[in-house]
């Protein structure tokens, strides 16, 4: 079972029409937001596509903080123990 739950409404693809798919995920269990770009390394979006994928990660953004703010806050890790 993946931690990750996907945009389930974001049905993008890829202006030239090559097939290319755009997946907008929230991981279920520390709240990171993945912005994946499938079968290639570029997508080219039409305008309103673009729109579409800004509202999922708005949206992705959203769940996360959710989450993450349920779990609590994480331990400062900006301080190494090399003493």
């Amino acid at each position: 079972m993946s931690a990750y739950s996907s945009d389930q409404d974001l049905k993008v693809t890829d202006a030239t029409g090559n097939g290319v798919e755009v997946d907008v995920a929230t991981n279920l269990l520390n709240g990171t937001v993945r912005l994946s770009v499938l079968w290639t390394q570029e997508i080219y979006l039409h305008p309103d596509d673009a729109e579409r994928v800004a509202q999922s990660l708005l949206r992705a953004a959203a769940h996360g903080w959710r989450i993450a703010e349920a779990r609590g806050p994480e331990p400062d890790q900006s301080h190494s123990s090399s003493d």
